[in-house]
């Protein structure tokens, strides 16, 4: 759901872009509160992560494709604050490097694709949280039904932003009904996504996942034919946590490179929800060249590299790689800032 340049007019893309820019420094604030020393590693992750997902198009309907917005995913992993940052370094990469998303159109898309979705999927994740049974399965579930309705709701969300600021003269009441219709499709496979692999990192660490902590359920044993719950175990030492955390840091990585450098290139080649109904319903009338389309890496492949499958496959390394760069150096920085703070007032206290 890329808005390109030219959808939206000047007045509203700057309020958009004010919108974005205030939600960016308020979660830069807030994601201070969520970066612990377990999810500060993983935040940069996480924003890899879903710029690799996002290249694998699916098809969801005749001639449409639908990919990951990412937003859900984020902020169950993270937190809502810093998923709102970790989409937002997707976009930005996305936008600069790969010409995917227009420049003018940035505030648009960080609205859109990741304030409305996270806050939209938190909200429902927490109120189903709150009255399902605290076992993972119920994490899974809420990520799940959260995850599915975000997608609609910021389809919904795009179109209010095109009723009013709009380039073309088009029909609202039809681009409403075919946005959020495609995006319901596309939204099932988001909470697919969302679930597998908020369920793959639950199995494996619990403590991970932002909104799982405390959830983690007892093992039971059988003792004299009942069921009870077992001694919960010791902690485990800071350098054994600290080793596990590195294994899921590796493996994401991992998984990320390859859903980006090689599966990536059996994505659908079909136009995505919002290009189809743009096409459609004509609201790309107006739409306008990238400023980064001669970028060496626009449109997701490598310039002056023939074959389309290793271009790809180059491209989409190499956009992994940036964006954990880039995440990990900004959530570390936010991090090492909430460290700082909590010395000062450490020391302002002691003083005292």
């Amino acid at each position: 759901m890329h808005v390109p340049d030219g959808f939206i007019n000047a007045p509203v893309s700057v309020a958009a872009g004010v919108v974005a820019a205030a939600a960016v420094a308020v979660s830069l604030r807030g994601a201070r509160r969520e970066l612990d020393e377990r999810t500060a590693p993983l935040a940069g992750l996480v924003a890899a992560f879903i710029f690799a997902v996002q290249m694998l198009n699916f098809p969801v309907a005749a001639g449409t494709s639908g990919h990951l917005l990412g937003g859900a995913l984020a902020a169950i992993l993270v937190g809502p604050y810093t998923g709102v940052l970790c989409v937002s370094v997707v976009l930005l990469m996305q936008g600069i490097l790969f010409a995917d998303g227009g420049l003018t159109a940035l505030g648009v898309n960080i609205t859109v694709m990741g304030v409305v979705t996270v806050v939209v999927a938190y909200a429902i994740f927490r109120g189903l949280a709150g009255i399902l049974p605290p076992t993972r399965r119920s994490v899974t579930v809420a990520a799940f039904t959260g995850a599915l309705l975000s997608v609609p709701a910021a389809a919904a969300f795009f179109t209010l932003v095109y009723a009013i600021g709009g380039t073309t003269d088009v029909p609202i009441g039809k681009v409403l009904t075919a946005m959020v219709g495609v995006h319901v499709l596309i939204g099932i496979g988001e909470a697919a996504i969302t679930a597998a692999t908020v369920g793959a990192v639950i199995a494996v660490r619990p403590d991970l996942v932002h909104a799982a902590r405390g959830l983690a359920s007892p093992l039971k044993l059988r003792v004299d034919g009942a069921l009870v719950d077992a001694p919960a175990p010791a902690a485990a030492p800071v350098a054994a946590r600290a080793g596990s955390t590195k294994k899921v840091w590796v493996t994401g990585l991992v998984t990320a490179l390859v859903l980006a450098g090689f599966v990536s290139f059996y994505a659908s080649a079909d136009p995505d929800g919002l290009e189809k109904v743009a096409a459609d319903k004509g609201i790309d009338e107006k739409a306008e060249e990238h400023a980064a389309a001669n970028s060496p890496l626009a449109d997701y492949s490598v310039k002056d590299v023939d074959d389309a499958r290793l271009s790809g496959g180059l491209a989409g390394v190499i956009g992994v790689g940036v964006t954990v760069v880039a995440g990990t150096g900004i959530f570390w920085a936010v991090r090492r800032r909430r460290t700082e703070d909590l010395t000062a007032t450490s020391t302002t206290v002691s003083a005292g």
